[in-house]
């Protein structure tokens, strides 16, 4: 396994004193400045932060009916105030796929265009302006919650990144649109090429359509149209598509001799297990397609990265909602049936034949078959890879008690600076039941 794993896990839980320290002591910083201030700042997930958003009215509803008429995103101008600082001519767009299905003009409509607070956006300072940033962020993601308090989702960001795995940053956040009533939402950043470059690498990233498959569909770059977009790094479809025909055709002696060289194999392990441990059933092999592919030139290999984790700790889709009341796994801190983590009720055991092992979340409801999934793990080397990386994140991030003080620390910043927006029952309510999931 790689020794990022253990080494972030010692670091975390050796940082637990000053961390909680930082809870009451940072604050935003109120000018736009590079990077480093960014993650004293923006990304200083101690507090509550403020965001909201104006825009004209009828921009909007033409942006909402396209979405409706062809499910083609647009974006329209908008005025963005981030902690204090306000950006005019920011970019505003709908974010998301099955998370936008329920969108309806209708009043009582489960996602209602009528509550422009409710729906998942990303929001680009600097796509009419140029260079327009807060604190060298140039792009966020509004999430769509699942839960109330989203805590599964900002759990499951903290673990991925102990586990060290790329991850994304992320933020509790008073939200406002068009001059509504607060709600509170998960803000993250973008995985765009700034965040390529920082979490992985000058490289090319690749995101996975939700459409689409890994299937190899010949090596004309307009048959990828669909299938996955380029969101970091020159445009350059080849080595996606090189890796893809390798993955689909290559012999099983060959897939087992070479996929080493083409892909970041314990990172990929990591991977699998991790959607596994955070129960997770959207993930590459779930309904949504969620991931994305690093091709790093230096050595040649690819990297599956994580997207998408708000329904993590068996959250349902429309569960709950920004103010409603969520709950995971039935709602009783148990793990749903068939997922959890290893040795828990319930959890599938690690593989110790020649046998595919079957993953208790990807692919489960709704989802789909992964060919580089269903080969990796039927190919014995991987497979044991996979059953390692089980083990260790367990005993590093649930069993050493990190993911159990990362969920204390989210608790406690959302009951103190969120508890007019959630309940501090429902709040206390959501972070009892992902501790008891915790717990096994």
């Amino acid at each position: 396994m790689p020794q990022t794993i253990r080494a972030r896990a010692l670091a975390a839980a050796g940082a637990a004193t000053t961390l909680a320290l930082l809870l009451t002591s940072c604050t935003a910083t109120a000018t736009a400045d590079d990077g480093a201030s960014a993650a004293s700042g923006l990304w200083d997930s101690g507090s509550v932060h403020e965001i909201t958003i104006d825009f004209d009215q009828d921009a909007y509803d033409a942006m909402v009916q396209t979405y409706l008429d062809s499910e083609t995103k647009e974006w329209i101008s908008a005025t963005v105030t981030i902690d204090g600082v306000t950006y005019e001519n920011a970019g505003l767009k709908l974010k998301g796929n099955s998370s936008l299905r329920a969108l309806s003009t209708d009043a009582d409509a489960e996602l209602s265009a009528e509550n422009p607070e409710d729906l998942p956006w990303v929001i680009r300072l600097d796509k009419f302006v140029e260079g327009q940033n807060h604190e060298g962020t140039t792009e966020l993601v509004v999430r769509g919650n699942s839960t109330a308090t989203a805590l599964n989702e900002a759990l499951a960001l903290e673990l991925l990144d102990a586990a060290g795995l790329a991850s994304e940053q992320a933020i509790a956040v008073r939200f406002s649109a068009d001059g509504s009533d607060e709600t509170l939402r998960l803000v993250i950043e973008n995985p765009n090429d700034a965040w390529m470059q920082a979490e992985l690498g000058d490289g090319l990233l690749y995101k996975a359509e939700a459409g689409g498959d890994y299937s190899y569909r010949g090596d004309e770059a307009t048959a990828y149209t669909d299938v996955f977009d380029q969101e970091g790094g020159e445009s350059d479809l080849t080595p996606l598509i090189d890796f893809l025909q390798w993955v689909n055709e290559s012999s099983d002696d060959e897939f087992a001799a070479g996929l080493a060289d083409r892909l970041d194999v314990d990172a990929f392990a990591t991977y699998l297990a991790f959607q596994d441990l955070v129960q997770n059933t959207d993930d590459i092999d779930g309904p949504g397609n969620n991931s994305y592919l690093y091709y790093d030139p230096a050595t040649e290999r690819m990297t599956v990265v994580n997207w998408d984790l708000n329904l993590a700790f068996g959250a349902s889709p429309g569960g709950g909602g920004p103010g409603g009341a969520g709950g995971f796994g039935g709602g009783d801190g148990a793990p749903p049936t068939g997922g959890g983590m290893p040795g828990a009720p319930g959890a599938q055991e690690a593989p110790t034949d020649s046998t595919m092992p079957t993953r208790p979340t990807g692919g489960g409801p709704g989802g789909r078959s992964n060919i580089l999934v269903e080969r990796f793990l039927a190919t014995d080397e991987f497979a044991a890879l996979y059953a390692e990386a089980q083990e260790t994140l367990q005993a590093e991030l649930v069993d050493s008690g990190i993911a159990a003080d990362a969920l204390q620390e989210w608790t406690q910043v959302l009951i103190d600076d969120a508890a007019d927006l959630v309940t501090v029952d429902v709040i206390q309510q959501e972070s009892d039941d992902l501790a008891a999931q915790l717990k096994g």
